[in-house]
């Protein structure tokens, strides 16, 4: 038996839910049960959530629930024949109603629960998985709705519903299942009183985990809209790709610092019942996505991914009076868990006399709050100073089991963000040794991934980003070998050249994104600019590219007298210039001690 999870873009227009219906016919064998699961239509959640503010603010939330509605109207009679709508018309319409009255009574009493944001919430799994079933009857296929409140059973705790275990299993365990598909209600399901819980952040992924253990099935899929776990953020590293497999550990690792794919927690039925999971595009079924199971095999690369989280707070509190305070960290985290503040990375100072942890940028509220409350005494008698409190940071981290036991891989981790300037704040990592993560200024974090996803062999192709001074005759030379060079340099030495800039002693130019161009009478045909040598090295180096080289092509001694400023933005300096080497030896010690 499969379980196949399908998200909210995979099912949020007529065309990635003809895609759905293809994935499910493929993977349908009419000797066994398929089990479907579906989350909200994309950008549902939000809506629902979005309107019931607007309630509690006393504000018109009207037009919110009229787009949510007319998204599903639209989807319904664009997919399904005409003799098939009505009652998925009307039942959108009830359903609208029925969140429209919740909504009244929140406006009035001016009170949303975290049982009524529940109810409220549920309607977007339960209009997305009739619309689902009800297509696939119409083209023939032998589905049934199944209401996952009647299945799963939580505690009352709503918002991050915990599952009964014992109860859920019993009730999957009396299902009775015929070799039909079944679309199942992502992310929801019921306490004890009959009252509507959700499960969390990756609800939807959780309910699937949760039926793939409960009726011991064979593979859990994930289908989204990415060619499974890359080995970065593709909307930061252009030379990010898909890893084909990984272990179960690394997927969490992975998912914890940043990786979206998939949430950590949901995970946990699966590991527990060694079920493998495979993360697939909807829109690319063809891809190979990635298998995360017990253990992957070992890849060339040093480590499988590197992941970030883009904004998050870094809390240090300093103080002597700390030295030898038995059960400070307790009360500290302790503090910290009753606001439900979740700490991402701990450091602390051999002395006592300092400890520094992170949590994400939402939570600082919530942790100075904590803090101030537990330690009051402490800090109005000076024993603890002012905790500080920095919220423009990020988190990097390197991931793979491959890290185990190699040596080095925290040099070259340390060392690539070095060389390209950036200034580590804290750094942690775990004992199990698959995972080391830094801290760093969050304008660097798009720079630190380039350079790490560079250094640690993630990239087939090395990337440098260059600037380039001069269009003389050496200059346009270097401009036509690189032009001809291009293919061989990717192909057989993984090196890809960019144009960020280029200026000569009369005009300059800037790209706003780096280009493979080498076509000179091209580069300088718009968007020049009058030559000003510092605003070139500036404007480029305020961009924070990684692996940046200048390249001086001229005879100048002007452009050799901003080679300091260059070493200082950690910008290295290929040159054929002279004079930069064969002057004074005070200059020459000095450009060699700063580069």
């Amino acid at each position: 038996m499969k379980i196949l999870k399908f998200g909210g873009t995979s099912v949020g227009s007529v065309e990635a839910l003809r895609n759905v219906k293809s994935i499910i016919e493929k993977e349908f064998n009419k000797n066994e049960p398929l089990i479907v699961v579906c989350s909200a239509l994309s950008g549902i959640t939000n809506a629902l959530l979005s309107a019931s503010q607007e309630a509690l603010k006393q504000n018109d939330f009207s037009e919110i629930l009229k787009e949510a509605e007319e998204k599903h109207y639209q989807i319904i009679s664009e997919l399904l024949p005409r003799t098939a709508q009505n009652p998925l018309l009307m039942m959108v319409k009830v359903s609208f109603n029925e969140i429209e009255d919740v909504l009244f009574s929140v406006k009035n009493l001016g009170e949303l629960s975290d049982r009524i944001k529940d109810r409220l919430l549920s309607y977007g799994e339960q209009m997305s998985s009739k619309i689902v079933s009800a297509f696939l009857q119409s083209e023939n296929f032998p589905a049934v709705f199944q209401d996952s409140r009647e299945l799963i059973a939580t505690d009352s705790h709503f918002g991050n519903a915990n599952v009964d275990s014992k109860k859920t299993n019993e009730n999957l365990k009396n299902w009775k299942l015929e070799n039909q598909i079944y679309v199942v209600t992502g992310f929801i399901a019921k306490d004890k009183n009959d009252d509507t819980t959700t499960l969390g952040r990756g609800g939807s992924d959780y309910t699937a985990a949760i039926l793939g253990s409960g009726l011991k099935a064979d593979e859990i899929q994930i289908w989204t809209d990415v060619d499974g776990f890359l080995t970065a953020d593709p909307r930061l590293v252009k030379n990010a790709f898909s890893q084909s497999e990984l272990s179960y550990q690394e997927a969490m690792e992975m998912s914890y610092f940043g990786a979206k794919v998939i949430y950590p927690p949901t995970m946990i039925p699966a590991i527990e019942s060694q079920i493998p999971i495979y993360i697939k595009n909807t829109f690319k079924p063809e891809s190979q996505g990635t298998l995360i199971h017990q253990k992957s095999e070992i890849s060339k690369g040093l480590i499988k991914g590197i992941v970030s989280i883009e904004k998050t707070c870094l809390i240090n509190i300093t103080g002597n009076g700390m030295i030898g305070m038995k059960g400070f960290s307790g009360r500290l985290f302790n503090a910290l868990a009753r606001y439900e503040v979740n700490v991402i990375l701990i450091t602390q100072a051999s002395s006592e006399h300092s400890i520094s942890f992170v949590v994400s940028f939402d939570d600082e509220k919530k942790a100075k709050t904590a803090i101030y409350e537990e330690f009051d005494f402490e800090i109005n008698s000076s024993k603890i100073d002012e905790p500080q409190f920095d919220n423009e940071l990020s988190i990097i981290s390197v991931v793979g089991e491959n890290m185990k036991k190699t040596r080095g891989i925290s040099g070259k981790f340390f060392s690539a963000l070095g060389k390209n300037g950036i200034n580590i704040i804290a750094i942690a990592q775990g004992s199990s040794e698959l995972n080391i993560s830094a801290v760093i200024e969050r304008n660097e974090l798009s720079k630190a991934l380039n350079v790490v996803h560079d250094s640690l062999l993630l990239s087939p192709v090395k990337t440098f980003n260059v600037m380039f001074a001069g269009t003389g005759n050496i200059g346009k030379e270097l401009f036509r070998q690189l032009e001809r060079e291009q293919r061989n340099l990717e192909e057989n030495h993984q090196i890809k050249i960019n144009v960020v800039g280029i200026t000569n002693s009369r005009e300059m130019k800037i790209f706003d994104n780096p280009e493979s161009d080498f076509d000179l009478n091209n580069i300088f045909n718009t968007n020049l600019q009058k030559s000003d040598l510092k605003e070139f090295i500036n404007s480029i180096s305020n961009k924070n590219l990684p692996n940046l080289v200048f390249v001086d092509n001229t005879s100048s001694e002007d452009v050799v007298a901003e080679y300091s400023l260059l070493f200082n933005n950690n910008i290295s300096v290929v040159t054929c210039n002279k004079k930069g080497n064969s002057s004074s030896y005070e200059q020459y010690s000095k450009f060699k001690r700063l580069a």
